[in-house]
């Protein structure tokens, strides 16, 4: 596995206070401003966010350094958090961010505090040498922080099917304990694999999940093994499950026929599809046609040269399966403000080189592609071939651009569970 970078761990320029308008400063976060950090995210947000961010901060891996606030004098305005995540793309690995958490009092709204503290964010994110950041959030709302969706998310699909009959032999479902942390590290890396695009639970979020009131995370057990496992969310309509695994048909059906058992007379289970796992294929039959409503994750990419830099192992082996000499002497993508060359060389492509502005990179044999859309191209279910079919600033020649930047398959396992 390559990983061009990681968390450096040090501490980030971020964490120095900023002195914003009218008398506000931003900082790093301190234990005497948990209790209100808490009550702001509680109120502004879910019940549960409170607990979350205590789990954040009181964390080995995340700690204070990871939360960010803006005050007036001793009250706490506003919030924004900065986790630590990994965005895997065939076999490259790349350090990411994920905001969350963030949360502005009515007393100070329309003052340019969320603005802030994504600046905040972005700031730590790119000391901790993080190349994308990613987030699932309000519609619109952070497009206007260089954020653009990117990557689909999965539908949740409603139980319409009868659920088969399994006996107790099939196994229990529980809560998972801390003991069972490797089985289900195990069973998301082996669901995961064959997934183009992942972003696995670093091992904080694992903790967390154990301890959080948000959702709950299930595992069936049998014979002494975990074999299958949802976390599980409560809604107004009944369960919603989501990343679900299994190691078999078997252990799929027993999962989902206990998780039907335990719904309230009345309720509903839906379950967040992942489409070619175990799960999604036992129950694919089982849950109803989703809608057809478009729902994705957000990707910022804050360095276009870099992200290019550090996906070079799998854009030369896409070209290899195309043959490199039909690329000429560089690859070239252009984002219009800018344009960036990756020479092909006996070994590979060369180091990035950008450059200035490239209106017509067609002339030059390259690809054009509106910045806005370089996530999606990258890292999205439609690659180039569905996104020329609908974005005139996405270009080139059609051919090697569906070979370079193909539709791939992506599942992703984020703080909050898709709505």
């Amino acid at each position: 596995m390559v990983d061009p970078a990681a968390p450096t761990g040090r501490t980030s320029p971020a964490a120095t206070a900023t002195r914003l308008p009218g008398g506000l400063e931003l900082r790093t976060a301190r234990p005497a401003d948990l209790d209100q950090i808490g009550t702001l995210l509680v109120e502004r947000g879910d019940e549960a966010d409170g607990l979350d961010h205590r789990l954040v901060v009181h964390d080995p891996d995340l700690g204070w350094d990871a939360s960010a606030v803006v005050v007036d004098g001793d009250r706490v305005a506003a919030t924004a958090t900065l986790l630590d995540e990994t965005v895997r793309l065939g076999d490259v690995t790349l350090p990411a961010g994920q905001v969350e958490l963030v949360a502005v009092h009515p007393d100070y709204e329309h003052r340019g505090l969320a603005r802030a503290l994504m600046g905040w964010a972005h700031r730590r994110s790119a000391d901790r040498g993080h190349l994308v950041q990613l987030i699932i959030g309000i519609p619109y709302f952070y497009r206007r922080f260089g954020y653009e969706y990117a990557i689909d998310i999965p539908p949740a699909r409603r139980l319409v099917g009868s659920v088969p009959e399994v006996g107790a032999a099939a196994g229990a479902l529980r809560d998972a304990r801390s003991e069972d942390l490797p089985g289900l590290v195990g069973l998301q890396e082996a669901t995961q694999a064959a997934f183009d695009v992942a972003v696995p639970h670093p091992a904080a979020r694992w903790r967390a999940l154990l301890a959080q009131s948000a959702s709950r995370t299930r595992v069936l057990e049998r014979d002494g093994a975990v074999v299958a496992s949802a976390r599980v969310r409560a809604d107004d309509d009944g369960l919603v499950a989501a990343e679900p695994a299994a190691v078999d048909a078997g252990a799929a059906n027993a999962l989902l026929a206990r998780l039907a058992a335990q719904l309230p007379d009345g309720q509903e289970l839906s379950v967040v599809h992942r489409a070619g796992t175990v799960t999604g294929d036992t129950w694919d039959r089982l849950l109803d046609v989703p809608d057809a409503g478009c729902e994705q994750y957000y990707l910022r990419i804050p360095d276009v040269g870099a992200l290019l830099g550090a996906l070079r192992p799998v854009l030369w082996r896409r070209a290899c399966a195309l043959a490199p000499q039909v690329l000429g002497e560089a690859l070239v993508i252009s984002t219009f403000g800018a344009h960036h060359r990756l020479p092909v060389t006996a070994d590979g492509f060369g180091p990035v080189q950008t450059g200035g502005p490239m209106q017509s990179p067609g002339v030059h044999g390259g690809f054009g592609v509106a910045p806005d859309q370089l996530g999606a191209l990258l890292f999205g279910q439609r690659g180039f071939a569905g996104l020329r079919r609908v974005r005139p600033d996405v270009y080139g020649r059609p051919a090697v651009g569906e070979a370079l930047f193909p539709a791939v398959t992506a599942d992703l396992l984020t703080y909050y569970l898709p709505w």
